[in-house]
């Protein structure tokens, strides 16, 4: 059985509502998980992590004032004291993140998640 489609989203941010757009025209029907209300855990983050071949910081909204304020700008920071900042500030996570069963894939431009459905 393949598995779910899931989509990390922002309803107020107008990419994710495209991407999810998107995957709706298409047929799918996508968990749609609102990630500033319920951001994923530490395993589950790790995971989409290593499904987008990207670093903790790659993955940053490095432009949102908590970037700052949480410390996150500091250099010197490994990367799970990162994977920390991310799961106290979901904010910081770029959006939207698509996971397939193939692969994951942010919805910026919405058209990249396309590679992996």
């Amino acid at each position: 059985m393949a598995k779910q489609t899931v989509i990390y989203h922002n309803p107020r941010c107008s990419k994710s509502r495209q991407t999810l757009q998107l995957l709706e025209e298409r047929g799918m029907q996508p968990e749609v998980v609102e990630y500033l209300k319920t951001p994923p855990d530490r395993a589950e983050l790790k995971r989409i992590l290593k499904l987008l071949g990207r670093s903790p910081r790659e993955l940053m909204r490095t432009q949102e004032a908590e970037y700052k304020t949480s410390g996150a700008d500091n250099p010197d920071l490994d990367d799970n004291a990162l994977i920390d900042i991310m799961l106290e500030h979901p904010k910081l996570i770029e959006r939207p993140i698509v996971v397939t069963g193939t692969g994951a894939a942010i919805g910026r431009p919405p058209e990249s998640v396309l590679e992996i459905l």
